[in-house]
């Protein structure tokens, strides 16, 4: 028998293990009987990644963790955040046992007490964390917890460099992000944290593009992020060029990362800038404020090709292009730009970017950073693009007041179903349906838990028409400060299609 043979039957075997649902069919049945299509099954397995929220004193963080109730797995599993190590800056790098000593440290890691657990599905469970000491935290759902799991972190600072109300929905691990809107200016300090959930330490890479192109660093290449820990990087040490709105590239040579940017501004506030959608032809940034006094786009083109895009408002009632901001023209591996002003005009809004020619579609990757207030009262958030809601998608932390979930519908008209679940101490879920008018965005304030108690989660899911983009804006009044910020809702990935596997004994023959 030969070898590739064996691997063949091994690799057969493999798949029925993994999925659980595999096809066996007798040697010789019909092959129209066992050619099926992939069937759409929720995922056994989810990995999150948080980054240190806060380093400030005065920070206070509440993480909120959920899983929608719903079909899942047959396992009951588990969905668990633990800390991050932290990481020591003068470990010697000579140590022959340097390597034996970090993974001793991410097996601790690993057994320590989780920071929060959720037990069941269709209720939030919450933790809070004070000050500058909090950790990034990694965690993976498995089982019946798995399918849409998702968790977020909300923290509060009220004075100082960082003040601001900031959010941002733990991401899964990967190994590229684009981040528009970032900078690298005096009056910003923009930290870009790299989270490791593996047992396996990760390099990564950082470039930055300004306006002129790629930015001269010597410093952002091989960043080592060691085993399920995280690092943060201000991006001002890595480059002399102080540039206001710039793109920043995060890739890894080896392993994978969670990344996320966190932005201050001396007088504007800070908040999370969280990766665009991937490159794509068209994107969708959804949930402007209608009281916004600011919104500025940033967009930029990877490939070799400029992009000419549309930029279109979608409003409340109806899609319009900006007075003087009609199209942007971005040069490839150039930031473009643009300053939109207060475009809403007192409703709320979503922004599109379409090919000016559908026959020349070139990728891009865009964000929007918003202010609301003037003076001294402003608050910023960003609102990268992002992907549709799909089937389904969750957004955990929502409190009694200061939520509003907005939606939009660039195509076709749709409806959605919106779920308000359980609190996090208690009260009862909540449904209501929506009608989005296609090529508008519909904000509203949506309907508590009966008997709210604590924190509940949303969730959207689409029923028809279609596609829908949504976000939430969670605000919260301090000092006169409207403090705000914005999170996306794209799909949450819960099912996942697992091909059909039959046995076929013809491989044995030679």
């Amino acid at each position: 028998m030969k070898s590739t043979h064996l691997s063949l039957i091994a690799g057969a075997a493999v798949l029925a293990v993994v999925t659980g649902f595999a096809t066996v069919t007798a040697p010789g049945a019909p092959a129209e009987s066992t050619a099926k299509s992939a069937a759409l099954l929720p995922v056994e397995r989810a990995g999150l990644v948080c980054p240190a929220p806060s380093n400030s004193d005065l920070a206070e963080t509440q993480y909120t963790a959920f899983t929608p109730a719903g079909e899942g797995g047959e396992a009951e599993g588990a969905a668990e955040l633990t800390p991050a190590l932290p990481i020591v800056d003068d470990e010697d790098e000579t140590d022959p046992k340097k390597a034996e000593k970090a993974e001793e440290a991410a097996k601790k890691a690993k057994a320590e007490k989780p920071v929060l657990a959720v037990k069941e599905p269709g209720k939030p469970v919450v933790a809070e964390a004070n000050g500058s000491s909090a950790p990034a935290l990694v965690g993976t759902a498995t089982g019946r917890l798995a399918p849409g799991w998702t968790a977020q972190q909300t923290t509060e600072v009220t004075a100082g460099g960082s003040r601001g109300l900031l959010g941002v929905t733990c991401t899964a691990p990967d190994t590229d992000f684009w981040f528009p809107g970032a900078s690298t200016a005096k009056s910003r300090q923009d930290y870009i944290h790299l989270t490791n959930p593996d047992d396996t330490g990760a390099v990564a890479d950082i470039e930055l593009y300004g306006p002129e192109g790629a930015l001269k660093s010597d410093v952002g290449d091989g960043i080592t992020v060691p085993a399920r820990s995280s690092v943060a990087v201000l991006l001002s040490t890595l480059t002399a060029e102080a540039v206001d709105q710039l793109t920043a590239h995060v890739t890894t040579r080896s392993g994978r990362i969670g990344a996320v940017v966190m932005s201050a501004d001396d007088s504007a506030g800070s908040d999370w800038i969280t990766a665009s959608e991937d490159p794509s032809g068209t994107l969708v940034m959804p949930g402007i404020p209608a009281d916004a006094t600011s919104v500025q786009l940033v967009a930029f083109a990877p490939g070799e090709d400029d992009a000419d895009v549309k930029v279109q408002l979608m409003g409340k009632n109806g899609t319009f292009s900006p007075a003087g901001n009609a199209t942007l023209h971005i040069k490839s591996s150039m930031t473009a730009s643009a300053d939109l002003k207060d475009l809403t005009r007192g409703e709320p809004g979503s922004l599109r970017l379409t090919p000016v020619r559908k026959d020349r579609a070139t990728p891009i990757v865009a964000a929007l950073r918003v202010v609301r207030g003037k003076g001294d009262k402003q608050e910023i958030a960003y609102i990268p693009a992002t992907g549709p809601v799909g089937a389904r998608a969750t957004v955990p932390d929502n409190r009694a007041k200061g939520s509003t979930l907005s939606l939009t519908a660039p195509g076709a008209t749709a409806k959605v179903k919106v779920t308000a679940s359980a609190g996090s101490g208690g009260g009862e879920p909540a449904v209501e349906t929506y009608t989005v008018k296609a090529g508008t965005t519909l904000a509203v304030t949506p309907k508590a838990p009966e008997g709210l108690k604590g924190s509940y989660a949303l969730t959207v899911e689409t029923t028809s028409g279609g596609p829908v983009h949504a976000s939430r804006s969670l605000a919260l009044a301090s000092d006169g400060v409207q403090m705000f910020t914005v999170q996306t809702l794209p799909d949450d990935r819960g099912m996942v299609e697992v091909p059909s596997a039959r046995q076929d004994l013809s491989v044995l023959d030679d």
